[in-house]
């Protein structure tokens, strides 16, 4: 482990009631209040996130949104603006998601944006990167995470965000990059940072996404840039997802 501060995030995506998110909120809450050593987020679906946020209230685990609009007020019918997720009580917002990406048609501009108003709100970005598995087989892995990694940094502060490293073809499939390979790829991306911020590139979280579960959590935290997981399916569960936590510890 090195000495940053792990951050496991859990991303619900599109699951849960209003009822089921407070429940599940609450079951976490029970199992991981008093928890030192590990940073905690979750995000919820939107109608859920206020009422998770009461839920969580004085606990260690704080509330995410799961995406967010460039602007935070305007003519921008079914929208949500940093500064209303800042009012309901988020700290982190989720940037450039490979499914934005992939079905929603999510660009390296819009991603840049967002990066920017997320922090312009005095809210975290965590700026999601990632290769498809046609990408990878054909050693492309490094130029198209690190071309996702500059322009999400274009004209922002590179000094105010984390980084999710997402292989697309291992979220959801139950196939997961190798500790070996994940660390590679955060190693490259932390060797980016540098270039950009220097020193201050060691203290960024650069997390790790794609099939996270409890049996692979602690290999892949043990590796040295490898400062954290963005959950999906897993955190689903109080349980699974308490156990990746205490794999960061």
């Amino acid at each position: 482990m090195t000495s940053r501060t792990p951050l496991i995030a859990g991303n619900w995506k599109l699951h849960n009631t209003i009822a089921q998110s407070v429940t599940l909120a609450t079951a976490l809450r029970a199992e991981l209040d008093g928890t030192s050593g590990v940073e905690i987020a979750v995000a919820p679906v939107a109608t859920a996130l206020h009422p998770v946020a009461s839920a969580l209230e004085g606990s260690p685990i704080a509330l995410a949104a799961q995406n967010t609009h460039w602007e935070s007020r305007g003519a921008f019918t079914g929208e949500l603006g940093p500064a209303l997720l800042a009012d309901v009580g988020c700290r982190y917002v989720i940037v450039g998601h490979s499914e934005r990406r992939q079905l929603f048609g999510e660009t390296e501009e819009g991603v840049r944006k967002k990066v920017r108003a997320v922090q312009a709100a005095g809210l975290v970005p965590i700026v999601c990167v990632g290769e498809t598995l046609a990408q990878r087989e054909e050693d492309a892995t490094l130029g198209i995470v690190l071309g996702q990694v500059d322009a999400a940094l274009a004209g922002n502060d590179a000094s105010r965000l984390v980084i999710a490293y997402e292989p697309v073809w291992a979220i959801g499939t139950g196939k997961t990059a190798s500790p070996a390979d994940a660390q590679a790829v955060h190693a490259a991306i932390r060797g980016r940072l540098s270039a950009v911020i220097g020193e201050l590139a060691q203290r960024l979280q650069i997390l790790y996404g794609g099939s996270v579960k409890a049996e692979n959590a602690r290999d892949l935290l043990s590796q040295p840039d490898i400062d954290g997981a963005l959950v999906g399916g897993a955190s689903l569960e109080a349980k699974s997802f308490t156990s990746i936590v205490r794999a960061a510890l």
